[in-house]
């Protein structure tokens, strides 16, 4: 059902246009759209984002959307380092007015239900945890249920001013990550979801962790972003 539904709003474009960029922190960048009246989409979800300024090589690329809907704006977040590809170079000149396509949303990395729930976010992996950060500070679901474990060896930690009612654990090395995780599972066992985003080795990684400590796949939600 899932992948129907994602075939079916693969097919629902919307032309966004281009308010600002921020620099979050040496090689992250957010670029903020204004949202359509009629694009909605479940927090933690990505859209295909096409450039349409210039003529580029692959010129459509999967982010994820970081905000939600109510913040009427449309945020994608990504890491863009000293020798960026066409499209990130394209992101970067950007300029107010201009125009990107996207299409969409699809995915399926959104809660299901308010069961105890452990986020755990690799570098620029923390990007649909800033979404769904967002949407259960909205519906004032009870915080205490969740929790952030949030990962970047450089200390290079964003979004900290989002975060700053949540339960968040800033974390910078390997052997600290997994001895929180084995903390989390030993009191939630199999009860609890987790939802991992990050690099492929990564969230493949922290994913075998987890059924090593007899978490269920079907407890586990994956986020594989790639080219990181």
């Amino acid at each position: 059902m899932s992948f129907l539904k994602d075939a079916l709003s693969i097919f629902k474009k919307s032309e966004l246009v281009f308010i600002e960029k921020i620099k979050e922190s040496e090689d992250v960048y957010s670029f903020l759209f204004k949202k359509d009246d009629d694009l909605t989409w479940k927090p933690g979800q990505h859209g295909l984002f096409t450039i349409t300024h210039k003529k580029i090589k692959n010129n459509t690329k999967p982010m994820t959307v970081a905000s939600i809907p109510s913040e009427n704006v449309v945020k994608i977040t990504t890491k863009i380092g000293d020798t960026p590809s066409d499209f990130k170079s394209a992101l970067l000149e950007l300029e107010a007015g201009m125009k990107v396509s996207m299409s969409g949303p699809v995915g399926s990395f959104y809660l299901k239900d308010e069961s105890p729930t452990l986020f755990i976010a690799t570098g620029i992996g923390i990007t649909p945890f800033r979404a769904l950060i967002k949407q259960i500070e909205e519906k004032q679901t009870t915080s205490n249920q969740f929790k952030l474990l949030y990962f970047a060896s450089q200390n290079e930690h964003i979004y900290k001013e989002d975060f700053k009612n949540f339960d968040v654990d800033y974390i910078t090395t390997n052997e600290q990550l997994l001895q929180e995780i084995d903390e989390y599972t030993e009191k939630h066992k199999d009860t609890g979801q987790y939802f991992i985003a990050g690099a492929k080795a990564e969230v493949h990684m922290l994913t075998e962790h987890l059924k090593s400590k007899h978490i269920s796949k079907r407890a586990i939600n994956k986020n594989v972003f790639m080219g990181y």
